[in-house]
């Protein structure tokens, strides 16, 4: 009879163990390493967008936390003389295709939180003479009943638009008085917060 059979086969035993505990840890280690990178990524943002000429950027300190691409019209109306100032109406949405915030007067920016973003126009710049500029708003922001999204945005660009143009000044002349024009555009809206009001 072999005596040492049992004790060879708990060592056998433990050393199994011993090995799935060290493949189990390892799985552990780099399951925690990846959830640490995905975070990290999630909390970097959008990245800054480039090629924005610098009287529209937003300057230092201030960090991009959400883009929002827009999809919508500049409405235009006629008094009998001139064209009004546009006034925009469109939604914006995320990489995914989803609603994230409506744009509408003001310039108005509405998350669907419900918080606000207000913004002034503080520099613009045409870089395509087919469509509208491309512009820096500062902006003041309240929070919404659901949440605060828009809350402390410092800046918005309009960037990549395309369209939206006002119409012809001929086309606005006291036979045409009080005619509303909507005017198709796409834009990027790039939204910034002070780093330090970043989480």
């Amino acid at each position: 009879m072999n005596t040492d059979a049992e004790p060879r086969a708990v060592t056998h035993r433990r050393r199994t163990l011993s090995r799935s505990d060290r493949l189990l840890l390892a799985g552990l280690v780099a399951a925690m390493a990846a959830l640490s990178l995905v975070a990290q990524v999630a909390l970097a943002g959008p990245p800054s967008p480039t090629g924005v000429p610098d009287q529209i950027q937003p300057g230092v300190g201030n960090k991009v936390f959400l883009v929002g691409h827009g999809v919508g019209v500049q409405i235009y109306t006629c008094n009998g003389l001139v064209w009004s100032s546009a006034v925009p109406r469109a939604n914006l949405y995320d990489d995914n295709g989803k609603l994230i915030i409506s744009h509408f007067a003001g310039p108005s920016w509405q998350a669907k939180d419900g918080s606000t973003a207000v913004g002034t126009v503080v520099g613009k710049v045409t870089m395509d003479k087919t469509a509208i500029p491309w512009v820096l708003l500062s902006a003041t922001t309240t929070a919404g009943p659901d949440g605060d999204r828009l809350v402390d945005t410092t800046f918005i660009q309009r960037l990549h638009t395309a369209g939206g143009l006002t119409p012809p000044a001929a086309n606005c002349n006291a036979a045409t008085a009080n005619t509303v024009v909507e005017v198709p555009y796409t834009a990027e809206y790039v939204f910034s917060k002070h780093t330090a009001a970043l989480p």
